[in-house]
């Protein structure tokens, strides 16, 4: 039995684009919906956001690990759909400024981990649908969450 990483993910075109991807499809559908739930209910409280980046390839994550853009060489959670970066508008631009604690709000309502409640490297823009500590599993390919998962358990 496959999942959405090995059936969707790997056999897409996008799969090792070195572009930045921010095509919600490319979510798995769980994290897709409280993506766009979180989008939708910030918009609601007058804060504008998107889905900056969703899927990431490998060749991606090693061009943003030699432009220092980001700490980890390999892949993250982004390569397997279940991370998304939800970035703020502001004048009809992204912008990785200001206050990102109603996001992390919605987050965790939603049962999604967020980057700013970790105490180091706080990315507060990133949300993940797999706790800090399954992700080695998940990068093993041993795991993949199954539609019970609950990551803030």
């Amino acid at each position: 039995m496959g999942n959405f990483f090995t059936d969707v993910l790997a056999c897409h075109p996008l799969f090792r684009s070195s572009s930045r991807v921010s095509d919600t499809a490319m979510l798995e559908p769980n994290v897709r919906r409280k993506v766009l739930k979180i989008i939708e209910e910030a918009h609601s409280h007058g804060l504008e956001l998107i889905a900056y980046e969703t899927y990431r390839s490998q060749e991606r994550q090693q061009a943003l690990f030699k432009q220092k853009v980001t700490q980890l060489r390999t892949v993250g959670v982004h390569h397997y759909g279940l991370a998304c970066d939800i970035v703020r508008v502001h004048n009809g631009e992204p912008t990785w400024e200001g206050d990102y604690s109603l996001v992390g709000h919605l987050a965790r309502g939603h049962g999604l981990v967020w980057g700013g409640d970790w105490p180091s490297l706080r990315d507060e823009p990133h949300v993940q649908w797999c706790r800090v500590r399954d992700q080695a599993k998940l990068f093993r390919g041993d795991w993949y969450p199954d539609t019970q998962y609950d990551p803030t358990a």
